[in-house]
């Protein structure tokens, strides 16, 4: 047995417990000698850095971290060395041997022998890999929301637009139809009341644009072979833009997709001239469609709903765009044309429909290197329908309506298409007056048209109303807005149909006799 003498008692020494507590604590822990050479690592330090301590002595920082990482260390050491504070470094990235990697978190402080001479540094490390990963997730998390968030007040505003310039539109629109109606087609005003009325037309897919980002209703959902869809307008537009070469070879077969054919062709068609607007000097769109599948995995500003996919994918090879620029390229709006050279809708709209439609679309681009747009629509259980050709002729009647709508220009203008069309008129001007009209004649009115938006008592309500006043009501539902949202709401507890503002007398004439011979309402 030893015996005790002096200063040296018997059992561990200081420096013994001083190494014992380094080689056991959670931490990682290292000394650095002035010339950037580990001289020694505890097992925690080791593990951190996937390698054994013999392993790792002699070992300098860029032997297994990042070119940036081992420049900031050595700036830091340098800093430590100088002022004598201790300093912290945060993402400190390392290398395994086997490829992976983990970020730590170091506190580094100088050491100095018995002479006070600065002989190197020692540190405490921490693996921050776990708490990083969740730390981006929450972002990730926080970011979407608040896309999402975004894009959803950006959407009621444009929706409200869509709804008080679609009013307006319903005015020209309505009154120019009844001159039309009124005068042979060798009038000289005639092909001047037909331009106006296709100018109101097109300013009219102004809205449609904007309800289409305001997540705008579907109107004629078919179950469609997206290649067949796309294979089709590809060549229309590549007659009309000799210059751009369209390349269809990847365009495979798919599933159906249940869509409206006529708003996948507006995506499309904005798509294409993005495209083309891309690449001023000529150049290459390559398309493909393939089924996907989809699962949480998949990357996008909102939430996804797994499962079955066709995705179409249009590639350009035109000048790309930034970062900031892809951020923003689906907001209303925005545009990167000088002033009168576009809406800034085209690309919101298609953003709007293909979320509408249950799909996703994302963008990827690099400055000088070319655009792709990927868009994902749910696979369809229904197989392919034919086009019912429907005919577009003007239908009359003698049947009573009771016209409901709050506002001036809408009440006017339906009164005198509907007595142009033959049928006897009552009117209300919102949802009270009408329930007391019906209740008062109800034996005698076989349709409401009835507008969805109005002060106090809306259409939703007042449509409730009705059916319990008479549940055989047959309704007309009318709006500014879209079919999505309470349109489709209302559709679905019974409303017979749905017409949108602006609508000329044509379109009118074929929705009142939809409703009006149909054996029995549909929901």
């Amino acid at each position: 047995n030893a015996v005790t003498t002096g200063n040296h008692p018997s059992g561990p020494t200081d420096e013994d417990r001083y190494r014992n507590i380094i080689e056991t604590m959670e931490e990682g822990y290292f000394e650095i000698d002035l010339r950037g050479k580990l001289t020694f690592v505890n097992d925690a330090f080791a593990r951190m850095v996937g390698r054994s301590p013999a392993q790792m002595r002699g070992l300098r920082t860029r032997d297994y971290t990042t070119a940036d990482t081992a420049t900031r260390m050595q700036h830091t050491l340098n800093k430590i060395y100088l002022t004598g504070a201790s300093q912290r470094i945060g993402n400190y990235d390392v290398f395994h041997p086997d490829g992976d990697r983990v970020v730590l978190e170091l506190s580094v402080s100088r050491v100095k022998n018995h002479r006070g001479s600065i002989r190197g540094f020692r540190g405490i490390a921490r693996d921050v890999t776990a708490n990083l990963k969740v730390a981006r997730e929450k972002q990730r998390l926080e970011t979407q929301l608040h896309q999402a968030r975004k894009m959803e007040a950006i959407g009621t505003l444009a929706s409200g637009i869509a709804h008080d310039f679609n009013n307006i539109m319903m005015g020209i629109l309505g009154n120019t139809s009844l001159m039309i109606s009124k005068i042979e087609t060798d009038h000289p005003h005639f092909e001047k009341l037909k331009n106006i009325e296709k100018y109101v037309e097109n300013g009219s897919e102004l809205t449609q644009q904007l309800l289409g980002f305001a997540r705008g209703g579907k109107y004629n959902v078919k179950p469609t072979s997206l290649r067949e869809l796309v294979e089709e307008s590809a060549q229309m537009f590549g007659r009309t833009k000799k210059e751009i070469r369209i390349d269809k070879s990847h365009l495979q077969e798919t599933r159906p997709v249940a869509v409206d054919r006529g708003q996948i062709e507006q995506v499309r068609l904005n798509l294409f001239v993005n495209a083309w607007q891309a690449m001023p000097g000529g150049g290459d769109i390559y398309l493909l469609t393939e089924d996907v599948e989809l699962d949480d995995g998949y990357q996008a500003s909102y939430e996804i709903v797994p499962g079955p996919y066709v995705k179409l994918s249009i590639m350009d090879t035109g000048v790309g765009m930034d970062r900031t620029t892809r951020k923003r390229i689906f907001e209303p709006f925005f545009t990167t044309k000088e002033m009168g050279r576009g809406t800034g809708l085209g690309l919101a709209s298609a953003y709007g429909i293909i979320k509408n439609h249950g799909g996703y679309i994302n963008v990827y681009s690099e400055k000088g290197r070319g655009t792709t747009f990927n868009i994902y629509l749910p696979v369809s259980d229904h197989t392919q329908a034919e086009d019912d050709g429907a005919s577009r002729r003007i239908y009359t009647g003698n049947e009573t309506i009771l016209l409901v709508d709050d506002e001036d220009i809408t009440m006017d203008v339906g009164q005198e298409l509907l007595v142009e069309l033959g049928y006897k008129v009552l009117s209300a001007r919102n949802g009270q007056d009408a329930l007391e009209i019906y209740r008062r004649h109800k034996a005698r009115i076989d349709m409401v048209i009835l507008d969805m938006v109005m002060p106090g008592m809306g259409g939703g309500e007042t449509y409730d109303q009705l059916k319990r006043l008479n549940p055989e009501v047959k309704v007309l539902l009318a709006s500014g807005y879209s079919i999505s949202g309470e349109a489709s709401k209302i559709l679905e507890r019974g409303c017979n149909a749905f017409i949108q503002k602006p609508f000329n007398m044509k379109q009118l004439s074929e929705k009142i006799r939809k409703v009006l011979d149909a054996v029995e309402t549909s929901c």
